[in-house]
């Protein structure tokens, strides 16, 4: 008779989540799913709350990414009330979302993720962690990397009101105008930034690509699932955090769909299945076809290497340079090889770092212009930003008095949730042999959802599948005189 390995709680990511691996009567893996246990649901229950609660609501989704659920809630709110935010308001968003993608991929690189390759992926648990990335890395550029997160977070402290659940966004504009001081230590902080996240790719070139077996484990059949990708591109098709158009790519690299935000339905549909609280957005021109990837899946994946992917380049110099020699490395775009997020999300981190350069020299960046208060009767509005971990995408409708009456979320790890799972089984199926297991190994298997950096606080917000009920209309304790059925 086979057998049950659970890996519970996995490590290393934001939220609780488990792996149960089914094994055959010899030993070898039939199956793997990973399972999302907890409950947010914070698409029912913010129904009945006023609009203008919703980026302080949803940003207590999670506590590792706040900015990004407050700003894709701002935006929905200049949707809903039909508004535009003013140049001056537009540029500190901006700024302050680029500040908050820089902190956040390096807390991941250095954290989360970087320590598979950093202290290894065979390494002791016990050193899998930032302790063992000091270690492997050095004391003093163990300090750089604290210090730099510091003054990120002080800074959007300084514009956001808080580094964690901000309160800046309004819709139409922003809550603070930003000083002609704070306009030079941002300059200052730009200027380290792009530094230290050159160094940051130097050390991972030292550490990762120079290392030949490292190297063949990112382009190993084990990471390697053909999917679409989407992510959010400027007017020139390159990567923007903040705004634009989202475009999907398939799995040859052919642009298939490019939309705008308030279309986002008629493009993704959400499916759901009854062991877990995370849905499965598909595209909806190919349809659900199970979670199997290959050229007639309707999967798509998001996050840093989806965004590369689905762009034709990065708006910057030096990140430009970067991106193009991760598809020459890998040899092809679309790079499928999941473990090339890694690579792709300090590319992200070079790019958010010389666009922060650029945005703390416009001049309207300091404007008293903060707000634009021409606000319509409120009804139905769409905000997308690129989270970290991908598109993420909030939807609310409201009633003219400005109560949320519906919402929908598609956060990024949901859009991943599928290419998850099929990753943790190709894996799992790789390693896991003759009934020999161990820590080690299963580490490799968490590696193949870990390079995604999820956030299973943010994805489940959805009951699945559909509670049954039937009533029975009674004229009195013995006549039944009608049924409704819900199945």
């Amino acid at each position: 008779m086979g057998k049950v390995i659970s890996i519970d709680p996995i490590t290393r990511l934001e939220g609780h989540g488990k792996i149960d691996i089914f094994l055959n009567d010899d030993g070898n893996v039939d199956r793997a799913f990973l399972q999302i246990p907890e409950l947010r649901g914070f698409e029912k229950f913010v129904e009945g709350r006023r609009t203008e609660e919703m980026p302080q609501i949803t940003s207590r989704i999670c506590g590792v990414c706040p900015t990004a659920h407050h700003m894709a809630a701002t935006k929905a709110l200049d949707s809903l009330y039909k508004v535009v935010p003013t140049p001056a308001a537009r540029t500190i968003r901006e700024l302050f979302y680029n500040l908050f993608m820089f902190e956040d991929h390096l807390l991941h690189f250095y954290f989360l993720g970087g320590p598979d390759f950093i202290v290894g992926p065979d390494a002791p648990k016990k050193k899998r962690n930032i302790l063992g990335v000091i270690d492997e890395v050095g004391i003093e550029m163990g300090k750089k990397v604290i210090e730099i997160r510091k003054r990120c977070r002080a800074l959007m402290a300084e514009l956001g009101g808080k580094p964690v659940h901000p309160v800046l966004g309004l819709p139409g504009g922003v809550a603070k105008q930003v000083t002609e001081e704070a306009r030079k230590e941002l300059a200052d902080f730009a200027v380290d930034a792009v530094e230290f996240a050159r160094i940051t790719l130097k050390a991972f070139n030292d550490i990762v690509l120079e290392n030949k077996s490292y190297l063949d484990l990112i382009l190993s059949e084990s990471y390697y699932l053909e999917t679409s990708y989407m992510g959010m591109v400027d007017d020139s098709l390159k990567i923007n955090f903040y705004d634009g158009d989202i475009r999907v790519v398939d799995q040859k690299g052919k642009e298939i769909e490019r939309f705008k935000h308030d279309d986002y339905a008629d493009i993704i549909a959400e499916h759901v299945e009854p062991w877990t609280y995370i849905k499965f957005p598909y595209l909806r021109k190919i349809g659900w076809k199970g979670i199997v990837d290959g050229t007639d899946s309707g999967i798509y994946r998001v996050a840093p290497l989806a965004r590369l992917n689905a762009s034709e380049g990065m708006a910057t110099p030096i990140a430009q340079e970067e991106y193009e020699r991760l598809f020459e490395t890998i040899g092809s775009k679309p790079v499928h090889n999941t473990l090339a997020n890694h690579w792709a999300r300090l590319v992200e981190t070079l790019y958010a770092a010389e666009h922060l350069v650029e945005l703390s020299g416009r001049e309207e960046l300091t404007s008293p212009d903060i707000r634009n208060m021409d606000l319509s009767t409120p009804d139905e509005g769409v905000g997308i930003v690129e989270a970290p971990r991908g598109t993420l995408i909030h939807h609310y409708e409201a009633d003219e008095r400005g109560i949320i009456t519906a919402a929908n979320l598609i956060v990024a790890t949901v859009a991943n949730s599928a290419a998850m799972n099929i990753g943790i089984e190709r894996a799992a199926k790789k390693y896991i042999r003759n009934g020999e297991v161990n820590d080690g190994l299963l580490n490799m298997v968490e590696m193949a959802f870990r390079a995604y950096d999820p956030c299973l606080s943010c994805a489940t917000h959805s009951l699945p599948g559909k509670m049954p009920l039937q009533i029975r209309l009674m004229k009195d304790a013995d006549t039944v005189i009608g049924k409704i059925i819900r199945d």
